[in-house]
Order: structure tokens, then C-alpha cells, then sequence
């Protein structure tokens, strides 16, 4: 493909279509896949070959979806899954075994954190939680000998701080770890974390990259710049008895971790992407940035209404010129903030809940990312699970109001967040 400019990328297909064929990528729904040579299936097998054997593994849409999130991201390869939070299970259970430990940013989606907090604790992956403004040297004092990774999101989901990737970056070259960005909020048009220094890049698709709120996904992007020969990480490097002895590292070079991810844990967990799935997604993708624009915009301008509200005690957004990561924001997402506001009303959690329930058309979702403009009080759904002080650290407090701003008529988006507000 033509070196494009990112828009131009999102519209037009990777493939090369013949004479006659669908100007659209088809939807392939099968599992199964037709060969006459056994020695060539075969081939597939001791992973020799290329082709696809079993939809578990591979089909040709969800690899068309896959090729072409690998290629926004600047990836050497890409694996889809069932949804964001099996990308982010791949993506760690791929380089971490039992006695194990990460570390990982604190004001990360409520979801996430209970699957790093609770779920990876029961099978003996260990967790610390830093502070996204802590310094290098206090982030490098939570590492031990067993670390494996640093996991982060590119901007917090509630909390919508951005990350200082420079910081990150360096804190994961001095430990001698991957740094895994979780991309979601952000997508690949805002920002391209491996241009800052991320090694791993996941995104629940679900959300910005699907904009409809109809399909469930993830993926995760393999930028193929990290050394996995560094004696940290011997599941990548050693013989692997379940391809005869065969070592990922000498055998893939750069694309040593995605072909784990997808020959290893895709295939013994089998959290696979359904290819009707990706075919939406790769019709998704091709309006991609037209949507972000338009939700960037609408975003900003509700965060400057609510910032001048009586009844409103604060409003975090990254593009806010008064915000605390204004500067990052510019630093990290020229073209937008993304469409998430965060604020705080009067009223505490109470206040919270009452002002959604006042809301004429915008309703409560437990979603976010699609074009239809959607709320939801943190503190007593995503994060309920979490203790208050685990909440706060997240960035989610009692008063917090997470607004999904869609891509509607900015007025009507206004005046219902004004007549509730009152």
C-alpha cells in the first residue's frame, strides 16, 4: 500500500483487488478451509506454512481487520480477539507466568484493574499500582526482579489523564520490560503510541473503532521494537515443546511476540474475534476519522460550558486550556481530545445519580466511544467494585459524572445537560 497519509489509510483497503472482485473486503464466515495437500496442512500446523487451517487461529476478514489496525498503529502484526478485556489478558498472560508481577498505572477503566487486582492475583501475577504523576525514580521503585511490564492507557478511562509516554518509556527501558499502552480512548488518530516509546498496543475495538455500539472486540498491536532476548522473558526465547522445540524469538525476529500471541494464547484460550464482527469493524474504521473530529469537537465545547456552571465543581478534559494535562495534551494529541468529559457536580453521589436520572435524551450507558451522546455515574457502576480509596485513585470520585459525547448537534447535546443541570 501507497505511503498515505492516516485518513487516506483508514478509507482505502491494504488488498489489492483483481480485475472483477468486491471493491468491499467480503465477510469470509467459515471455519474451515479447503486443501489437497496433507504435507501443506501439515505445514500449517509446524507453523512453516502460511494459510489459515482453523477460524480459531485465523480467518481471512478478521486478518484484513487485523492488517489494517497493525498498520495505523505503525505494528509489525496484530491479533484480534473476543473484546477488550481478552486483548488485555493476551497481551499480558503471552509474556507473564505464575510469579510474575507488573506494574500498572492506577487510573485505568474499573474493568481492567479488577482483572490485574483480583482475576491475575488468583493465578499468581502479582500487581503494583502507581500514580500517573509520580516521578521515574518512585515508578522504578515498585519493580522487582520478577517485572515483566508496565500496562498504562493513553488517556484514563474515567479519569482522562494523559499519559507522559516519554516517562513511561523510559521507566520501561531502564526496567528492562515491554511498555503496554491500552489505546482505546485515544484511537489510532489521536495518537500512535509506538511513535512515543510503547512496545504493545491494545484496544477494546468496542468502542471509537466499532462507533456504533453493536459489536464486541479487541486487538492487540505488536510494534516489534523490543528485545525479547534480554533474559527477562524465556517463554519467548526457549524451545516451545508444543511446536517441536521451535523458539518464537529465532524463529519470528521482530514478530517474535504477536506469532505467541496468536499460535499460544489464541489458541489454547480461544477468545477469537468472530468475522462478521471484523467486517463491521472494517467498515467502521473507514469513517474513523471523520467521527473522532466531530467528537473532539462537541467534547471540547460541552467541557467549556459545564467549567462556567454553578452547579458544576469541576470538569477534566484534556483539551481543557485550565486542565492539569493541557500540556501533555498538546504534547501527545494534537488533533483532539477524544469524546469523554469528566466532572463533578453538587451534590455528591447523590447529586450525580439524580442529574442523570433528569436528563431528557441522553441516556445512562454503561458504554462509551459510539456516536450516540450516553452517560454514567462511575462510583456505582463501573468502579462499584473497587474500595473508596481505590476509586479516588483512579480519578473517580463520589461526584463524578462520565459523559460520552456523541457526534448529534452540539446544541441539543447542551441543552439537555443544561435543563438537567438546573
Amino acid at each position: 500500500m501507497k505511503n498515505f497519509n492516516l485518513e487516506t489509510s483508514l478509507v482505502q483497503s491494504l488488498e489489492e483487488f483483481q480485475e472483477g472482485e468486491p471493491r468491499v473486503y467480503p465477510l469470509v464466515q467459515s471455519t474451515t478451509y479447503n486443501y489437497k495437500d496433507p504435507d501443506f496442512v501439515a505445514g500449517l500446523f509446524d507453523l512453516t506454512e502460511s494459510g489459515y487451517f482453523y477460524s480459531r487461529i485465523g480467518n481471512p476478514t478478521v486478518q484484513a481487520f487485523e492488517n489494517k489496525i497493525a498498520k495505523l498503529e505503525g505494528g509489525v502484526g496484530a491479533v484480534a480477539v473476543a473484546s477488550g478485556q481478552a486483548a488485555t489478558t493476551t497481551a499480558i498472560l503471552n509474556i507473564c507466568n505464575s510469579g510474575d508481577h507488573i506494574v500498572a498505572c492506577s487510573t485505568i477503566y474499573g474493568g481492567t484493574f479488577t482483572l490485574l487486582s483480583s482475576s491475575l492475583k488468583k493465578i499468581g501475577i502479582e500487581i503494583s499500582f502507581f500514580n500517573p504523576d509520580s516521578s521515574e525514580d518512585e515508578i522504578l521503585s515498585f519493580f522487582k526482579e520478577n517485572t515483566k511490564a508496565i500496562f498504562a492507557e493513553s488517556i484514563g478511562n474515567p479519569g482522562l489523564n494523559v499519559l507522559d509516554f516519554e516517562k513511561i518509556s523510559s521507566v520501561a527501558k531502564k526496567g528492562g520490560v515491554p511498555f503496554i499502552v491500552d489505546n482505546t480512548i485515544a484511537t489510532p488518530y489521536l495518537c500512535r503510541p509506538i511513535e512515543h516509546g510503547a512496545n504493545i498496543v491494545i484496544h477494546s475495538t468496542t468502542k471509537y473503532i466499532d462507533g456504533q455500539g453493536s459489536c464486541v472486540g479487541g486487538i492487540v498491536v505488536d510494534a516489534g521494537n523490543f528485545d525479547w532476548n534480554n533474559g527477562k522473558f524465556p517463554s519467548m526465547v526457549d524451545p516451545d515443546p508444543s511446536y517441536h522445540g521451535m523458539s518464537y524469538y529465532e524463529t519470528f525476529k521482530e514478530a517474535a511476540y504477536i506469532v505467541k500471541a496468536r499460535v499460544h494464547i489464541l489458541r489454547d484460550f480461544g477468545a477469537t474475534l468472530s468475522a462478521f464482527n471484523a467486517f463491521i469493524y472494517l467498515r467502521g474504521l473507514e469513517t474513523l476519522h471523520v467521527r473522532m473530529d466531530r467528537h473532539c469537537e462537541n467534547a471540547l465545547k460541552v467541557a467549556e460550558f459545564l467549567e462556567g456552571h454553578e452547579n458544576v465543581l469541576w470538569v477534566n478534559y484534556p483539551k481543557l486550556k485550565s486542565g492539569k494535562y493541557y500540556d501533555l495534551a498538546e504534547k501527545y494529541l494534537p488533533k483532539g481530545g477524544s469524546g469523554m468529559v469528566l466532572f463533578g457536580i453538587k451534590g455528591g453521589a447523590k447529586g450525580g445519580k439524580e442529574f442523570t436520572k433528569k436528563l431528557k435524551w441522553i441516556n445512562n450507558v454503561v458504554h462509551l466511544g459510539d456516536v450516540r451522546t450516553c452517560v454514567l455515574h462511575p462510583g456505582s457502576t463501573t468502579h462499584r467494585q473497587l474500595s473508596d480509596e481505590e476509586q479516588i485513585a483512579a480519578g473517580v470520585m463520589p461526584e463524578a459524572i462520565r459523559l460520552n459525547v456523541g457526534i448529534e448537534n452540539i446544541d441539543d447535546i447542551i441543552a439537555d445537560i443544561e435543563q438537567a443541570l438546573k
